[in-house]
């Protein structure tokens, strides 16, 4: 199977899934799936409950060993502690507590243990201040974790994710448990940040609208298959019920999408009962080391596929 997407012309792709299968608890999460996700580009990881964004974000980042075929980051195959990679875990309700300032939470990460004491030599403080203003928190950074909104929280992660100039970031559901004007302001930020940088992003999430505005391409995850392309292509009746294995609709309503199964809208059914699965996630910057009317995306980058 050949992997779908085509590289820019002299660049490599950022990531690449040649054949791989992803198995968890014996069963198959992925199955023989092979994609390109190219630089520059904002992907939208969605799928129902339990269809394995968490898993395919910690094979990329090494920690997840894949059952066959081989995934590629910036043309080397993956390991542990990759430092072209920034992670966001999904687990991070217990920051919410935490009395440390925002710019040591931040600094913590700075050699990339996520919880040891923050350096204050020159260049470490130089690279905090950085990723603080690219994020536009310099003035949170001040103020102690449990005195932020769960949106200034995001912030602050976002910034320990781009320390060390990561070419790849994994977001994994960034918007759990924020309100509707802060889930559109970390998405906002999320891709002024990556645009203003050239970046990749991979953003899962359970729901497609708060991202539509931002994404270049959706990587749809569902029944062992993934289904990568533009809004367009693939969130659509026949696509969507395959991932999903049953019937599925595709209703547009005034700019904005919704996935229904009979009656129910099973993005936010699949949120409600949305749980860790026994995984592992972690906590704080990761940076691989152990410890989407109509809409119209900005670019294509080729075709959707079942890969």
């Amino acid at each position: 199977m050949t992997p779908t997407g085509a590289a820019p012309r002299g660049s490599a792709p950022v990531l690449e899934l040649d054949r791989v299968t992803l198995e968890m608890g014996g069963r198959a999460i992925l199955s023989d799936a092979s994609l390109v996700v190219n630089q520059n580009e904002f992907i939208g990881v969605l799928g129902p409950n339990g269809a394995g964004k968490t898993t395919l974000m910690r094979a990329v980042l090494g920690l997840v060993p894949a059952a066959s075929g081989a995934i590629r980051v910036l043309g080397e195959t993956v390991e542990r502690g990759n430092p072209s990679i920034g992670y966001m875990p999904q687990t991070r309700s217990a920051l919410a507590g935490r009395r440390v300032r925002g710019r040591d939470f931040v600094a913590m990460a700075a050699d990339g243990h996520r919880w040891g004491l923050p350096h204050h030599d020159a260049k470490a403080r130089k690279e905090v201040d950085r990723v603080l203003e690219l994020v536009g928190a310099r003035e949170l950074a001040m103020r102690p974790l449990s005195e932020l909104s769960g949106g200034e929280r995001q912030r602050l992660l976002l910034a320990q994710c781009l320390l060390g100039n990561p070419r790849l970031l994994l977001l994994d559901e960034p918007l759990i448990s924020l309100d509707p004007h802060h889930q559109k302001n970390v998405v906002e930020l999320v891709r002024r940040v990556q645009q203003e940088l050239g970046i990749t992003v991979l953003f899962s999430a359970h729901e497609l609208n708060p991202l539509l505005h931002a994404l270049d391409r959706v990587l749809y995850l569902g029944s062992g298959v993934a289904a990568l392309g533009t809004v367009d292509e693939v969130i659509t009746k026949p696509v969507l019920s395959r991932l999903y294995g049953s019937a599925i609709d595709v209703m547009r309503v005034n700019g904005r999408i919704f996935v229904m199964s009979g009656d129910v809208e099973v993005e936010k059914h699949d949120h409600e009962h949305e749980d860790d699965h026994g995984h592992d996630h972690g906590g704080g910057h990761a940076h691989g080391h152990d410890h989407g009317h109509t809409h119209s995306p900005a670019k294509t980058h080729g075709h959707t596929h079942d890969v």
